[in-house]
């Protein structure tokens, strides 16, 4: 019996990454129908990670009511994974989605992420994978702090929670009074990105535009995340500015390292760590991946390359079916890649058939599966 690992990136805004595992599981079964087929839809940290992560594991959806970007209460949640790990996508409570047409980075908080982090705690939780991505926040998640315990004072003495606009006033920073149920907590932050905190390659300059900024509020929440990091230096002796990853979701990801003693971790490797993808592999015949467009950015890392450095160390053959191949792609088949298939059959940009990518998709897999089966794999 022949066992297949699905483990598919979404095509952004095009097919889910549960769908894709889906189309490819059913041409699977139709050649090889006593197969064992595991799907694992991939999470990325943003919007979506909670139930991907649920649907590769099983586990428990949690709903909540929390503080939203704009310290309103909004409906949130998060899961909980077997073996006491909680699944926190910070989207859920500070998420673009939530502030419609409203983006106002200077104003929007974390807090509602602390929120969430300390509930999965007080449910018994002991490691927390929170995902960074889909942000409407630039506070370094100071709000999520504040949320946790963390006390911010400003220069008259008086307690604040900051925000994006507000980090400069931080005149003090006491950690003292951190909840001491996240003590004993490991938490895991999903970073796919190395920006700094600030810099013409920060959190502001680079991802502020997309949550509303023009080009004087970018640079104002830049001097604000340069004061916040001084303050950071001086009363948590820690440097964030320039840890890789710091400037992640505006910032949050310096300061989940700085308040929270998070690790900062690339998004495929949590999710392949935290689904035992090496104990599946052990007795493994063939995985597919694949993402929307395989091209030079995907040889830094992320999902398909992420994948193959596991595949070949185990040589388990790893095969890509994509919606687009760039070029160079020759760097994947050193890094463990096996073979890379387009779904594209009109040779169009991809964008331009978009549309019948699913139909496409189970036309390439069926090939595939089709060719497979005639070489008696």
């Amino acid at each position: 019996m022949k066992k297949f690992l699905l483990i598919p990136d979404s095509f952004k805004g095009t097919m889910s990454s549960t769908q894709i595992c889906s189309i490819m599981e059913e041409a699977i079964l139709r050649y090889y129908p006593d197969a064992e087929v595991v799907s694992i839809p991939v999470a990325d940290g943003g919007e979506g990670s909670v139930d991907s992560f649920l649907t590769a594991m099983g586990g428990e959806k949690v709903n909540l009511t929390v503080t939203g970007p704009y310290f309103k209460p909004v409906d949130a949640f998060y899961g909980i994974l077997p073996g006491n790990t909680a699944i926190v996508e910070m989207a859920a409570s500070a998420g673009l989605p939530l502030v419609g047409d409203d983006k106002r980075p200077d104003q929007t908080t974390t807090y509602g992420v602390g929120e969430l982090i300390l509930d999965a705690v007080k449910r018994g939780c002991k490691k927390i994978i929170v995902g960074l991505g889909g942000s409407s926040t630039n506070d370094a998640g100071a709000g999520a702090a504040a949320a946790a315990g963390v006390v911010f004072k400003n220069a008259a003495g008086e307690s604040f929670v900051p925000t994006g606009g507000t980090l400069s006033e931080i005149a003090s920073i006491d950690t003292s009074k951190r909840d001491p149920l996240l003590h004993d907590v490991e938490i895991v932050t999903m970073c796919d990105i190395d920006n700094p905190l600030y810099g013409e390659h920060g959190a502001a300059y680079i991802f502020g535009p997309q949550k509303g900024a023009d080009d004087q509020m970018v640079k104002r929440l830049d001097s604000e995340l340069r004061a916040f990091s001084e303050v950071v230096i001086k009363d948590l002796k820690q440097d964030i500015s320039q840890l890789p990853g710091a400037g992640a979701a505006g910032g949050m990801g310096g300061g989940m390292v700085a308040f929270f003693d998070a690790h900062l971790e690339m998004g495929i490797e949590v999710v392949l760590d935290t689904v035992k993808f090496n104990e599946l592999l052990t007795d493994a015949d063939m995985v597919f991946t694949g993402e929307g467009k395989l091209d030079s950015q995907s040889l830094r890392g992320k999902v398909v390359m992420g994948i193959a450095g596991r595949t070949k160390r185990k040589g388990v053959p790893l095969v890509a079916v994509v919606g687009d191949i760039g070029d160079p792609i020759e760097g994947a088949y050193d890094g463990g890649v096996s073979a890379i298939f387009s779904i594209n059959r009109v040779a169009k940009e991809f964008k331009h058939v978009i549309a019948r990518a699913p139909e496409d998709l189970a036309r390439t897999m069926d090939n595939l599966m089709r060719f497979l089966h005639l070489l008696q794999f």
